[in-house]
Order: C-alpha cells, then sequence, then structure tokens
C-alpha cells in the first residue's frame, strides 16, 4: 500500500469556545454529515463531547451545543459513531487512566437527543484489559466489530495495544464478544518501545475499514521513538487480510508541514477516494489541537 495525499486542508475549522479538539469521527446520515469528537484541554484533560453539522463533507460546518450524556467518568470522550438503519450508534470511553473504566453505548435517531444503553465492554481489573478506551464500530464483511485501546495495570506511563471485540449478534445492541489483541507495540517498528527511557506512550485511536480489493485497513495512532515530546504522534496505516490480522504496517503516513505532530484520525472511503480526518498541532494552531483534511487516490493507494 503506498499512499500519496494530494491535498491538504488545515485546519478544518475554529471551534467557538475551546482549547483543544480531538478525535475526529465524521458520520453521513443519508441527509447530512454530522462531526463528533472531543471538546476541551490537554491541560487539565477536561472534555465534552463535540458536534457539528455540514452539507458537504469538507463543509462549512455548524458548531452545536457539546453532547451531553448521563454517564459518570472523568474521561468521558473519544466517541466513535456510526449510523444504521436510521439510528446513530455512539461507543465512547468514560476513563482509560483508572481501572473500572466502560465502552458506554448510547443512541439517537437525530444526532442531538440521545439514549444511553448498557455499557458495551467493561474493564477486566488486573487484566491485560486493565484499562479500556478509543472505542470504533466497524463493519467487515458484513461481520460487526468494535475496535479499541486496551492496557494492563500500569506503574508507569500507560502502554496501550489495540485490540478487538465482535458483536455476538452481529447487532450494533450487542452483547459484545472480546476477540482479544490484534496489534501489539512489537509488530510497529516505527513505535516507541516499550523499554525505551523516554518512551511517551501507546498504541491508540484504531479505526477498521473494509477496502474494495477484500483486504482490511487499520487507521491508527503511533508515537515515533525518536524526536522531541510534542512531535512524534503520528496516524499510520496497518493491512491485514483477516480482520484478526495479522497486520502489517506500512508506516506513518502524514508528515506535519512544520514542527508538529498528528494523531487520531477516520478514514472514510467515498467515490474512489481516502479521505482522512485528523487531529494535529502546530506552530500555525499555537500547538492547539484542530481537525484537519487529507485526501488520496484509492486505486493507488491499494495498488501494492
Amino acid at each position: 500500500m503506498n499512499v500519496t495525499f494530494q491535498s491538504d486542508v488545515f485546519p478544518l475549522f475554529h471551534p467557538k469556545e475551546t482549547d483543544d479538539l480531538k478525535d475526529p469521527c465524521p458520520v453521513f446520515d443519508g441527509s447530512i454529515w454530522h462531526m463528533f469528537g472531543s471538546a476541551g484541554t490537554v491541560t487539565t484533560e477536561t472534555w465534552t463531547l463535540f458536534h457539528a453539522t455540514a452539507e458537504q463533507i469538507d463543509g462549512p460546518w455548524a458548531e452545536h451545543d457539546p453532547v451531553v450524556l448521563p454517564i459518570n467518568g472523568s474521561g468521558i470522550a473519544a466517541p466513535g459513531v456510526i449510523f444504521a438503519d436510521g439510528v446513530f450508534h455512539m461507543f465512547v470511553q468514560t476513563e482509560f487512566m483508572r481501572p473500572g473504566g466502560r465502552i458506554e453505548h448510547a443512541v439517537s435517531n437525530d444526532g442531538f437527543t440521545w439514549v444511553v444503553l448498557p455499557p458495551a465492554i467493561v474493564s477486566v481489573v488486573g487484566s491485560a484489559e486493565h484499562g479500556i478506551y478509543d472505542p470504533h464500530p466497524a463493519e467487515i464483511r458484513g461481520v460487526k466489530y468494535m475496535v479499541y485501546s486496551a492496557m494492563p495495570k500500569f506503574d508507569r506511563v500507560p502502554q496501550p495495544d489495540i485490540y478487538l471485540a465482535r458483536s455476538a449478534t452481529n447487532s450494533w445492541f450487542g452483547p459484545w464478544e472480546r476477540v482479544g489483541k490484534i496489534l501489539d507495540h512489537s509488530d510497529v517498528p516505527h513505535h516507541n518501545h516499550r523499554d525505551d527511557p523516554d518512551y511517551e506512550w501507546g498504541i491508540e485511536g484504531g479505526q477498521l475499514v473494509e477496502l474494495p480489493d477484500g483486504r482490511v485497513l487499520l487507521n491508527a495512532t503511533c508515537f515515533l521513538p525518536t524526536g522531541e515530546r510534542g512531535t512524534r504522534q503520528r496516524v499510520f496505516f496497518a493491512i491485514a487480510d483477516d480482520v484478526e490480522g495479522p497486520y502489517r504496517t506500512v508506516g506513518p503516513i502524514l508528515t506535519p508541514a512544520e514542527r508538529g505532530e498528528n494523531g487520531h484520525s477516520t478514514v472514510i472511503i467515498q467515490d474512489n477516494e481516502l479521505m482522512l480526518f485528523y487531529q494535529s498541532r502546530v506552530e500555525a494552531t499555537c500547538h492547539r489541537w484542530r481537525y484537519g483534511i487529507a485526501r488520496c487516490d484509492l486505486a493507488h493507494a491499494i495498488a501494492a
């Protein structure tokens, strides 16, 4: 897979009253586009659930009041949303730095008013999934999955890997069966190693996409093994013949135009074009996180 982005729109828009805008997740409901994400500040890790709409996928976007869900948690953020059969399904983290976190499930008919259902996945304290976060739903070959980040109990900087769950009923309502880890630190040579004294963070922000040729694209975030802090986060792609892997990384696919970094992103495939909605912070944004779009021709991207 050889990804060459032909255009880069950045920033996508400027939020009204927030320091940082992260975790973009665009969703089309058949009439308009919805953008969900995390709005807040990395200074205190305080977040609300961002919501905007647009008639066209590249805007202009109208920002709305944050989505408010009646759930508890200190890290309610990073929503993964899908629209199916007239219903929005949102999967959202509640914690990731603490045990007992949940991936909550909420539904909506319009993207504005939400009803919270029982949690989709709950962390297993003391296990390899002691902490869970960054959920994203995906349908691969007609089967409904959820990809997410998980990590064991930690006594240093968290070290998440990418995990997978499958719907036992092949419905977005679950229940969800854990499949297990599908990508480990050791599978990603351009990611910092666990034993590195300057280790920064683990693999996160996963998304699965079925490609037209039947292969599976894993879109995720890594941290480069070298460089200054604040310049090492990168979007990367990995490819597999099967949803459970093994995945072969094709490396970081988006280089910042200036000093900075990019990460947690969502791929949309439309009209033979691959569009990447990503978060980035650079000098031009005063190192505040903002959204951007990058595009490439899908035929050239999957030729390898």
